[in-house]
């Protein structure tokens, strides 16, 4: 795809190749992400930070990935304290937004809102989820994610056995996830979840006209006995019509070290888009998980800033500029940990 001044809105716009890019323009942040370096490659451009539903993760990462490079964030969260409240369309927002904007970041409760908002838009729009429809750049952190831990493996993608565990029909970081996964070769997926929470059919065959092998199991254990990665995901209670429909579900498939050491393979990485549900009731990853050299929760969410700045870069064209715009930190910084 040709990324400068081009809306982000769905995986279905990327090629393996596209991909391939994002990820070395990504790598290529480290040091800024790292606070190695400074850079003001994006001075004076402003983001527009239009969250329309509850996040904390994907807002603050787009807003520091936009900060790091040098820009200026401006943030929107919630609708009642935006005009939608007061019946205002997307059209109408978007068109006065992108006025204010030099690109948006948007986050919506709906499917295809960000889509709609996008057209009107005047300015380059990043899709930080719509509903339960999709989540781009979280699908891309994540497959970022997995290419590193393979790395260290000495594996690629092509040939991953992969475990996506939870609410698999409402989680949209799963759906954007296999939709690149079927830009791989030979990938066995093993879809673990309530029947009333399956994978919708449509991304299962997707999958499945790729090539690639899916199992479906409501059975947690030997599930993950054979993967590489464990992608656990949290049930989706805003997406239900009542929280004790929600209820009835939580907590069916909780990992901790106790069955991750009798189940799983030494090298399996436990993957989770967050938040986890750590209450009682719920407690998808255990705490007791937090030692385990393999949990890459949090180097999930370091990759984030990376994916998104390198997003940022190749949408307003500065890639080539980064490196001519930077110097040396100023301060004592501890990235390390």
């Amino acid at each position: 795809m040709n990324f400068v001044g081009g809306h982000i809105l769905s995986i279905d716009q990327f090629e393996r190749g596209d991909i391939e890019r994002i990820f070395q323009v990504a790598d290529a942040m480290k040091p800024y992400a790292l606070r190695h370096r400074v850079t003001r490659v994006l001075e004076g451009a402003i983001l527009g930070n239009m969250f329309f539903e509850p996040s904390t993760r994907t807002r603050v990462s787009f807003g520091s990935a936009f900060n790091l490079l040098g820009g200026n964030v401006r943030e929107t969260t919630g609708i009642q304290v935006s005009a939608l409240a007061k019946g205002e369309s997307l059209y109408d927002t978007a068109r006065v937004l992108s006025g204010y904007s030099d690109v948006i970041c948007m986050r919506h409760p709906e499917s295809g809102s960000v889509a709609e908002f996008a057209a009107a838009s005047r300015v380059p729009v990043i899709n930080g989820g719509d509903g339960s429809n999709e989540h781009p750049s979280q699908a891309l952190l994540d497959l970022y994610t997995i290419e590193k831990e393979l790395a260290a493996q000495n594996r690629g993608i092509d040939g991953l056995r992969i475990a996506m565990i939870g609410d698999l029909k409402y989680g949209r970081t799963v759906h954007s996830l296999c939709g690149l996964l079927a830009l791989y070769n030979n990938i066995h997926v093993t879809l673990v979840s309530p029947v009333e929470l399956a994978m919708p059919e449509e991304i299962v065959e997707r999958l499945r006209q790729a090539g690639h092998q899916v199992v479906i199991s409501q059975e947690l254990t030997n599930a993950i006995s054979h993967v590489d990665i464990a992608y656990s995901t949290r049930i989706q209670e805003e997406r239900f019509q009542s929280k004790q429909e929600a209820d009835s579900y939580r907590g069916r498939f909780r990992l901790n070290q106790a069955i991750y050491t009798q189940f799983c393979e030494p090298n399996t990485v436990i993957m989770h888009p967050l938040p986890r549900d750590s209450r009682a009731d719920a407690n998808e990853l255990d705490s007791d998980l937090n030692q385990n050299p393999n949990l890459a929760i949090f180097r999930q969410t370091d990759n984030g800033v990376l994916v998104r700045m390198a997003l940022f870069a190749l949408v307003l064209d500065v890639v080539d500029q980064v490196d001519k715009h930077s110097h040396p930190v100023t301060w004592h910084h501890n990235r390390g940990v």
